[in-house]
């Protein structure tokens, strides 16, 4: 009797230690600390997408969205420029291929971005193509646009100063262009909102 009393009485202790009542759970074998987590029940969790509410986005938001889809497109806009430009290629050609070297690069920006934080590769590339095709697509438009209507830009060497202030103008106007876009975009849970919604 003696054995079985002190069995019962271990096992009372662990579930009472000193200094704490006992409080079983509700059909009368709980934890006595299993109520601590029962308002955590249902928090979202990382990257889950929920508790990132849609409302207006601020200006400072939308252009650092810009700035770093800016910085992709001119990385491949200049690098397409440049390759074409040196290789003597026609003016479309050259134009072709900076266009898709600043989509490649515009979305590998963000696919690092994201990828960073621990997103697989095909939920990450989903993300990348919500993010940025949309603003690429803007930036792109207003930037070949102002490249093709500056004449004699085109037909630019690498060497002349037109080449260079044609480009860089035309991405320093994409940017004021494609920054109330994205501020739009950004104020309704899309664009570069599906990106901070998994940081």
């Amino acid at each position: 009797m003696d054995h079985a009393h002190q069995e019962h009485t271990a096992h009372g202790d662990h579930r009472a230690p000193a200094g704490q009542g006992a409080h079983p759970g509700p059909h009368g074998g709980g934890h006595p600390h299993e109520h601590r987590h029962g308002p955590h029940e249902g928090h979202p969790g990382p990257g889950d997408g929920r508790g990132h509410g849609h409302g207006p986005a601020s200006w400072s938001m939308a252009a650092r969205a810009t700035l770093h889809c800016l910085t992709g497109c001119a990385v491949g806009e200049i690098l397409g420029m440049v390759i074409g430009t040196a290789l003597a290629w026609g003016n479309a050609p050259t134009m072709a291929l900076a266009i898709v070297l600043a989509f490649v690069f515009g979305y590998s920006f963000t696919l690092f971005s994201v990828r960073r934080a621990g997103l697989g590769l095909r939920r990450a590339v989903r993300i990348a193509l919500a993010a940025d095709t949309v603003s690429i697509a803007v930036m792109e438009l207003v930037d070949n646009g102002i490249i093709a209507l500056v004449p004699d830009a085109m037909d630019a060497h690498l060497s002349d100063t037109l080449f260079w202030t044609s480009l860089l103008g035309g991405l320093v106007i994409a940017f004021v262009l494609t920054t109330p876009v994205n501020k739009w975009m950004i104020g309704r849970g899309k664009g570069h909102a599906v990106v901070h919604a998994h940081h």
